[in-house]
C-alpha cells in the first residue's frame, strides 16, 4: 500500500491518484503535486488530437515529433488559448515554463524532482505511488532502466495500468522494466498506444 503519492498538476493524473486512494482506502496519505510530473508540452500542437495533427503534418513529421528523443514541435505562442502563460498553476516559473518539449526536455525537468522529492521518500522506507502521464512516465522509466536515447522511441506506457518497480538500496530496479500488475491488459494497451497516429 502506498505511503505517499506524487502526481502532476494536471486533472487526469490528480483524478487517477484519487481513484487509486479510493480503491486502497488511503485517502489520508500525503499527495504531492508538481508541474515536473506533467505530460510533455506539445508546443503549437497543444489542443490538437493525433488524427488532426497527422492529417495536417503527415505521418513522418508526426512520428518524428511524437517519438524522437530530442526533436520538439514548434513552440506555442503565449496568446494561444492552450498556452500555460497566465495559468495560476505555473505562476513563478518564469523562463522554466515550457513552450514546447521533446522527451529529453521532460527528462531534464523530471529528474530533479525524482532526486529532490521522490528519492527522499524512498530513502525513508515509504512506498511511493507516482500517478503521471505517458511521457513523464516514459522519462522516469528511461532513467530507472537506463534505456538508450534510441531505444526509448519503442517504449509505450499504457494508460491506467499500474506498473510496479522494486528498487534496491541504490534505487536500481530489481527487475528491469518493472512488472505490470495486470500483464494481459498491459499487453493489449501497449499495442493500442503503439498504433496511435498510424493511418
Amino acid at each position: 500500500m502506498p505511503d505517499v503519492v506524487h502526481t502532476s498538476l494536471l486533472r487526469r493524473a490528480i483524478h487517477t491518484s484519487q481513484l487509486a486512494l479510493d480503491e486502497c482506502e488511503r485517502h489520508w496519505i500525503p499527495v504531492r503535486r508538481s508541474w515536473r510530473l506533467n505530460e510533455r508540452h506539445y508546443g503549437a500542437l497543444q489542443g490538437k488530437d493525433k488524427k488532426e495533427t497527422l492529417a495536417q503534418y503527415g505521418e513522418e513529421q508526426f512520428q518524428l515529433w511524437r517519438r524522437s528523443f530530442d526533436v520538439p514541435p514548434p513552440p506555442i505562442d503565449d496568446a494561444d488559448k492552450y498556452s500555460q502563460a497566465g495559468d495560476p498553476r505555473y505562476a513563478g516559473l518564469g523562463s522554466a515554463l515550457p513552450k514546447t518539449e521533446c522527451l529529453k526536455d521532460v527528462i531534464d525537468r523530471m529528474i530533479p524532482y525524482w532526486e529532490s522529492d521522490i528519492i527522499p521518500d524512498l530513502n525513508s522506507g515509504k512506498v511511493v505511488l507516482v500517478t503521471a502521464h505517458g511521457n513523464s512516465l516514459r522519462a522516469l522509466v528511461k532513467h530507472l532502466d537506463g534505456i538508450s536515447d534510441e531505444d526509448i522511441a519503442g517504449l509505450n506506457i499504457p494508460t491506467g495500468i499500474p506498473l510496479l518497480y522494486e528498487l534496491d538500496d541504490n534505487f536500481v530496479p530489481t527487475k528491469k522494466g518493472g512488472e505490470y500488475l495486470d500483464p494481459a491488459a498491459a499487453a493489449d494497451a501497449i499495442t493500442a498506444v503503439a498504433n496511435q497516429g498510424k493511418k
